[in-house]
């Protein structure tokens, strides 16, 4: 009975938060804002991050690269996996008051897959490049809220993701 309390009362948390940070949606440059954010956050940043970490630093950059490709190929297995366990639909698909913002990559919400790969990508490349954190992390706080602003995900997703992607990285660098 107090699990089912507390689950209604997570739930009811997620989607007041969702429907308070979506509502900026309805000003299309912050739309626009977010929807250029995700579109780099599908992977083109990250990839282009690999590109020019190669470019700058040469071979010195190799592990640094495979370590990221490692880790983001363990996110993407991690993520699949309980996309297809949990089924959660997205905020949109539940709430009409939710405005989506962008067309999803996939069918279910938990975790955000964006979260979970920005967060592991991004202590990945502290880990070897702390001093780039000044682009890194803006990006990936961008990208987390991107889920929200454009109604793709629920807090709790974005929380997840990037709790997950924070263990991923955390694990790969006592593995790896």
């Amino acid at each position: 009975m107090i699990q089912k309390f507390r689950l209604k009362q997570v739930n009811h948390w997620d989607e007041t938060v969702c429907l308070r940070i979506n509502s900026a949606s309805q000003f299309r440059w912050i739309q626009a804002l977010f929807q250029v954010v995700s579109r780099l956050g599908d992977g083109i940043f990250w990839y282009g991050s690999m590109v020019l970490l190669l470019g700058w630093f040469g071979k010195g950059a190799v592990v640094p690269v495979l370590h990221m490709i490692i880790s983001g190929l363990v996110c993407t297995l991690i993520y699949k996996w309980l996309k297809v366990k949990t089924l959660r639909p997205r905020p949109y698909q539940i709430n009409s008051k939710i405005l989506l913002g962008a067309n999803p990559l996939d069918q279910f919400s938990f975790p955000s897959g964006h979260t979970l790969h920005a967060v592991a990508f991004t202590i990945v490349i502290l880990g070897y490049y702390p001093f780039l954190a000044w682009v890194v992390v803006p990006f990936t706080a961008l990208v987390a809220l991107s889920r929200l602003v454009l109604g793709l995900h629920y807090p709790s997703d974005v929380l997840a993701g990037a709790f997950i992607g924070t263990m991923v990285a955390g694990l790969s660098f006592q593995l790896l």
